[in-house]
């Protein structure tokens, strides 16, 4: 899906193409917002910035979405666009743009805020399976390439099921914030191999890296450090020896190659 097996992950309000372009030689994707897209976010968007926290509140967020991702038309990575919808409908349009860059549109259902939980939309999601796999189907039929942002620890949530739902639905990637469950990642990767795993929780360095890769991860991603580079140098370097090692591992003597 995307080459260094590196992103960077959103940071609402924050991560916006400049950032992108910061992380762009370390990493082979980025995923910028998270960006709300119909009014019940919008709402919760404000909210959230009333009390300090970063957000992106543009006039229109589809022209917004659209401009970034343009600016980043000529960049060797891959962008994708983490989003907050209530409206599938929304989350369809954020999608045929996303399309229309080669870029992932990444459905979040992993905002724990509480006023994007009271409209209904982040982490809520992950308890209302149908609803979610709604929001994948929709940007999948738009023609986007889809990740869904999950989370682990979630009360009720069988999140193995549901990652093999939602890859029904259309999903291309599960963006895994493993939270202190790294394992669960092993857990995601049997329901749903074909699925591309990025995990994401407390990755620093080749130890972090290196853990959800032995646990099957296909990707890692950095979260709140993703604005520095000797964080990200540490991390693509890490990732590259281990695929690196991975790709020269001798092959079994006991099995006879195919003519």
């Amino acid at each position: 899906m995307f080459e260094p097996r590196v992103a960077v992950a959103s940071l609402s309000g924050e991560s916006d193409a400049e950032w992108a372009l910061t992380a762009e030689p370390y990493v082979g994707c980025a995923f910028l917002g998270g960006l709300a897209l119909d009014a019940p976010t919008r709402a919760a968007a404000r909210a959230l910035a009333d009390r300090e926290r970063t957000e992106f509140l543009p006039d229109s967020p589809i022209r917004f979405l659209d401009r970034q991702l343009s600016s980043l038309a000529d960049v060797d990575l891959t962008p994708a666009f983490n989003v907050r919808s209530v409206d599938p409908a929304a989350t369809a349009e954020a999608a045929a743009v996303c399309a229309d860059h080669g870029a992932i549109l990444e459905v979040n259902a992993h905002c724990r805020q509480p006023e994007m939980c009271d409209a209904d939309a982040g982490e809520t999601l992950l308890r209302d399976e149908e609803r979610l796999r709604e929001q994948v189907a929709a940007a999948s039929d738009a023609g986007a390439t889809v990740s869904a942002k999950v989370r682990a620890e979630v009360p009720g949530v069988d999140l193995p099921r549901l990652s093999r739902a939602l890859v029904d639905s259309g999903a291309d990637a599960l963006h895994i914030d493993a939270m202190d469950s790294e394992p669960i990642v092993t857990e995601v990767v049997s329901a749903a191999p074909e699925a591309f795993v990025i995990a994401n929780n407390g990755v620093r360095d080749r130890r972090s890296a290196h853990e959800y890769l032995e646990y099957g991860a296909d990707a890692v991603s950095v979260g709140r450090p993703s604005d520095d580079p000797a964080v990200l140098k540490r991390v693509q370097a890490a990732v590259d020896g281990w695929f690196d090692a991975e790709a020269t591992e001798p092959a079994d003597p006991g099995v006879t190659p195919d003519a």
